[in-house]
């Protein structure tokens, strides 16, 4: 007994590490008990690790992370004891491997999703492995071990204290080895070499354990996928070169747009990336090399901080003709947002919506298909703002019965931090159907901006905009 927890039985030797099944009288949850490795030829660093699991793991919630149970201090026996997951780790699909195309990156988009979790609660991994992963019966992915994680409000007593940096060589972000950990672009590195091995069966950067090995990653660019596998999708290839980019500046700015990408492969941008055959050349090798422009000062700025610069945003657009005034003033409202964030992203959103019980058809009265027609009108209207669709804007159109539980759930599903979208003025239709922006604003997980047209714009005899934004 521990602490009043029954030890059962060892599931887990690590190297710093041995978990334990617990339990413990009136409680039903499963549970584990982390025990580090402190007697005598230990490995100093898995006091430490131990010491930022304990202050790290009680501030984490979420169905992202296990749940926090108990610690012990060091005065008795040092403990966590968190919830067991079911399930096995991602460590069990190596023998399979290399996986669909498809099936990695609904994994890649899962996990992506739990990283942007825990960065918002402060938190950066710095061991994402597939040995550290685990996916719930409900589809989420579950992050362990948070002993070499990062958390911008406690203290980093891993860098206080050590001078090499510690992870799992194959896996690690080239910044890493510069000393940079406040970054969470490290952590969709480490994604990336993942999504690369479960696809190809091959590491990226191989098994090097070495510093010199490691060190080679500042200047040499991995082998394209495609050369390894032809067969690879250059929407796949763009996306998995991309977060394994040197520069952490080069990557995506956040683990939301990575999920967002990989959940719309047929928005991605496509680059001189999303068909290379070849490493860079020699000469660019060397330039990379003596050049010694890559960051090296970790910035000061919290990890909040970093993913607030670089949001994902939606506007619900009207495109009907009455409701220009509207329009513009919802235009010039996302071009204010967006030129105070100019890292975020933009998803313009357009609802078609349907009959409850009339039943609906595909072409207008001209015979035109209609969704085809609100696409085109839709990137029509985000033309000034003069954005790449596929890099920093993609354009959806949605068909559905309710349109505010749509947009609610759009936002939900891609993380959206803000959604913009037009109010309906006053009118019979908003006393018998309500305000979609009203429902809009109540079901919202983010923050929601209601735009309205202003007195100069205003039409004499205002309609109802929100919701024809969103109805037919």
């Amino acid at each position: 007994m521990v602490d009043g927890f029954r030890i059962e039985e060892r599931v887990h030797d690590g190297g710093m590490a041995t978990l334990w099944r617990v339990s413990k009288p009136g409680s039903t949850i499963p549970m584990l008990m982390k025990i580090p490795k402190i007697g005598e030829g230990e490995e100093p660093a898995a006091i430490v690790s131990f010491e930022m699991e304990q202050m790290i793991l009680p501030r984490l919630s979420g169905v992202h992370v296990p749940k926090f149970v108990a610690i012990g201090s060091f005065d008795l026996q040092p403990h966590v004891v968190m919830e067991q997951i079911a399930g096995v780790t991602l460590l069990k699909r190596l023998p399979n491997l290399p996986l669909p195309y498809h099936d990695v990156a609904d994994l890649g988009q899962k996990i992506a999703v739990a990283l942007q979790d825990v960065h918002r609660q402060h938190v950066i991994h710095h061991d994402i492995k597939p040995s550290n992963i685990m996916v719930r019966p409900t589809e989420e992915a579950v992050l362990l071990d948070f002993g070499l994680a990062y958390h911008d409000q406690l203290p980093d007593l891993l860098q206080e204290e050590f001078r090499v940096p510690f992870g799992t060589a194959p896996y690690m972000a080239p910044e890493r080895l510069l000393g940079i950990r406040n970054d969470p672009r490290s952590d969709i590195f480490s994604l990336a070499v993942l999504l690369y091995f479960f696809a190809t069966g091959e590491r990226p950067f191989g098994e090097s354990e070495t510093m010199a090995g490691m060190r080679r990653r500042l200047w040499r660019d991995p082998v394209p996928l495609r050369r390894l596998r032809p067969d690879c999708p250059p929407w796949f290839q763009e996306i998995v070169l991309r977060c394994l980019e040197i520069e952490p500046v080069w990557r995506y700015a956040t683990a939301a747009q990575l999920a967002f990408n990989l959940g719309h492969p047929d928005q991605v941008k496509l680059t001189a990336r999303s068909e290379r055959l070849n490493r860079d050349s020699i000469g660019t090798v060397l330039r990379r090399r003596l050049n010694r422009d890559l960051t090296r000062v970790p910035s000061a700025s919290s990890v909040a901080t970093h993913l607030a610069r670089a949001p994902i945003v939606l506007v619900a657009v009207d495109l009907e003709e009455e409701s220009s005034a509207l329009n513009a003033e919802l235009r010039a409202t996302t071009r204010r947002l967006l030129g105070t964030t100019p890292a975020a992203r933009l998803a313009c959103l357009n609802v078609l919506k349907l009959n409850r019980v009339a039943l609906d058809t595909t072409l207008d009265e001209e015979g035109h298909n209609k969704h085809i027609e609100r696409l085109v009108a839709l990137k029509h209207w985000v033309e000034p703002l003069r954005l790449t669709e596929g890099e920093n804007l993609t354009v959806h159109v949605m068909e559905a019965v309710n349109p505010a539980a749509t947009i609610v759930e759009f936002a939900r599903t891609n993380h959206v931090a803000h959604i913009l979208i037009g109010a309906r003025q006053n009118s019979l239709k908003r006393t018998l159907l309500g305000s979609i922006s009203g429902e809009v604003v109540a079901q919202a997980p983010c923050t929601v901006t209601v735009v309205r047209p202003t007195d100069a714009t205003r039409p004499e005899a205002p309609r109802d905009t929100a919701d024809s934004v969103l109805d037919d």
